[in-house]
């Protein structure tokens, strides 16, 4: 059934910034819990450096081996924002001025010292993109075919997100839960092991701590059916308590 089937998206970040370590990543994750609303599963992320060749190479396998692709920066107004023309050569297409983009500029810059030629390098597109509207800083987000072209700066992508919202196709969102124990998680491996083969369809994510000075786990349950996320946490916490741990639901 289309309902059951699972709709993935991958993210490429790019950007020299990113890679030196001058600028901290913040997409990432808001990206995934949007798409997790949207039932999309962001299932993968590549972060490359402002080359052509390695947006290029990025994109053409993502895209390819998934149902939506999301790129974040260098769709700025100067010339080391290369995202669009090399998305576009990945593409195979020219680049183009949007007139619609270029209207939008114009009327945002009036009153901000005009549309110039670099803020109009904001217009430009692959041939045959479509807008995401952008109400924050009026450079708009690009849309062609499977890919999404998105700023980097985050509170700028959140509002393109916000502009997309509810016009991707996707499945259900996928449903979490956590309990927590104040043990290592090797002693209790073959409980997560017996809980997540027990549960088809569910996922146990463990992650462990040291905290005052001792060692838990928090455990993670997720799938798309959240009668079964809840039976699985209803027999993790029995299995982990007839082994002597106590339970803390939502964690530690």
């Amino acid at each position: 059934m289309e309902s059951e089937r699972i709709w993935t998206a991958a993210l490429v970040v790019i950007g020299d910034e990113i890679l030196s370590g001058r600028t901290q990543d913040k997409n990432v994750a808001q990206i995934a819990q949007w798409l997790n609303v949207q039932g999309i599963r962001l299932v993968e992320v590549r972060v490359v450096p402002d080359r052509e060749e390695a947006i290029v190479e990025a994109v053409n396998t993502l895209r390819a081996r998934n149902d939506y692709l999301f790129t974040t920066g260098g769709i700025g107004p100067t010339h080391d924002d290369i995202t669009v023309d090399a998305i576009a050569a990945a593409l195979g297409v020219g680049v183009v001025h949007h007139p619609a983009a270029v209207a939008v500029l114009e009327r945002y810059y009036a009153t901000r010292g005009g549309a110039s030629e670099a803020r109009l390098r904001m217009a430009r597109v692959p041939e045959g993109a479509e807008l995401i509207e952008n109400r924050m800083s009026g450079a708009p987000g690009i849309h062609i075919g499977n890919v999404f072209i998105m700023a980097g700066v985050p509170h700028i992508t959140a509002g393109m997100l916000d502009s997309l919202t509810g016009t991707l196709q996707g499945g259900h969102p996928v449903i979490s839960r956590q309990i927590g124990c104040w043990v290592a998680e090797s002693e209790i491996a073959d409980v997560l092991r017996d809980a997540e083969r027990t549960h088809e369809g569910v996922a146990i994510g463990s992650y462990p701590f040291f905290r005052e000075g001792r060692t838990g786990a928090n455990f993670v349950v997720r799938s798309p059916d959240g009668a079964a996320v809840d039976a699985c946490i209803a027999d993790l916490t029995t299995a982990l308590e007839a082994a002597g741990h106590k339970v803390f639901a939502e964690g530690i």
